[in-house]
């Protein structure tokens, strides 16, 4: 390094032994020999055989356990059955299920890394990395061996085989919709329990836990209320938790002149500012409830999808790809906020029967 005119710093490239330019050589001459690996320490299991034969009883120990716990994993289906729908009963069943399943599992993997780490036999080994492509010689091999397997088999060649073939491969999965199927309630069509819910012509909304119904002069503006419909609070419990989970609704009172409806008709679904939209993300089911009182938006505290209740709840940001549904809503003779239908189209995540208008 020298000093210019100024006093400031040149750097004067010099040359490494080699003739290259200091800092662009890719191989330092001064390169350090392979150490090696260091000496092997033996394992306790070893020095003892005595010991290394009960780290394999273990092993086998856990192996059995694990077999226990998937035995019992189908006693506690049997003995906690879920089909009275009583959510004692699937709690019971959840967890007892759950636990077998866990303790096979768990004892699976700590006799695999015991297994590994005390039984088999401890080798240090080096792995020299080697060029990824095949020499062209293989290459061309790999072709001729593929060409040789499609004249042998006549798969090109005989095309009644190959469409079987196909329609074989496709046709297989059918069974198992059939059997899946049955997981569903016979008595009723599981279209209709997805399309419908508890809401109809004249159903008063009341709030949630309790159950009161709710006139349109309680609520202010910028409130929002957590809504259920009426009589739902006095079903049995398992009946009510199904119905809840697909009419549960979020209640907000705006501005009538902030509103922005498509056409008339939506317009008549709210009632002086008060508007109702289902609670549950069309994206993957999750409650809708955080209410951003300023901008009017909806939050989805799952994946962070936004709705505008001021724009017919449309998606203004997140994984959601459709509005939330709104419930039409007016006022009874007594002012009690009613709802003037049903859902017109399935709340909740898209499923195959859902419009796509």
């Amino acid at each position: 390094m020298a000093q210019n005119e100024n006093g400031s710093a040149d750097v004067v490239p010099t040359t490494a032994p080699t003739g290259a330019v200091v800092g662009t050589a890719v191989v330092p001459a001064d390169t350090f020999e392979n150490p090696g690996l260091p000496p092997h320490r033996p394992r306790i299991v070893d020095l003892d055989p005595k010991k290394k034969q009960r780290a394999a009883r273990f092993v086998v120990a856990l192996f059995w356990v694990s077999v226990a716990g998937s035995i019992a994993a189908v006693f506690a289906y049997m003995f906690f059955p879920i089909e009275s729908g009583n959510v004692e009963d699937v709690r019971n069943n959840t967890l007892f299920v759950g636990l077998a399943i866990a303790l096979s599992l768990l004892a699976i993997g700590i006799a695999a890394v015991h297994w590994g780490k005390a039984v088999m036999d401890d080798k240090e080994g080096v792995d020299y990395r080697h060029p990824v492509r095949g020499t062209e010689e293989t290459r061309a091999r790999a072709l001729e061996v593929f060409k040789e397997a499609n004249e042998e088999s006549g798969f090109s060649r005989r095309t009644l085989i190959r469409g079987g073939l196909i329609a074989s491969l496709v046709a297989f999965p059918l069974p198992a919709i059939a059997l899946f199927r049955g997981l569903a309630p016979m008595d009723v069509d599981p279209n209709d329990l997805l399309k419908h819910t508890m809401w109809k012509k004249g159903l008063r909304l009341t709030q949630d836990p309790t159950g009161n119904p709710i006139k349109a002069s309680d609520v202010t503006i910028g409130s929002a209320y957590q809504i259920i419909p009426e009589g739902l609070v006095d079903l049995p419990e398992h009946e009510m938790l199904d119905e809840k989970a697909k009419a549960a609704v979020l209640l907000v009172r705006l501005k009538p002149e902030d509103l922005t409806w498509s056409s008339e008709e939506r317009k008549s679904w709210s009632y002086d500012g008060i508007v109702a939209y289902s609670k549950i993300c069309t994206h993957v089911g999750c409650p809708v409830a955080l209410y951003e009182q300023q901008t009017h938006n909806l939050l989805c505290p799952c994946h962070q999808s936004q709705f505008d209740i001021a724009n017919e709840c449309a998606v203004i940001f997140g994984p959601a790809a459709r509005p939330l549904p709104q419930l039409p809503i007016t006022v009874d003779s007594e002012g009690y906020l009613v709802a003037m239908s049903d859902f017109t189209e399935p709340v909740g995540p898209s499923f195959w029967e859902r419009s796509t208008s």
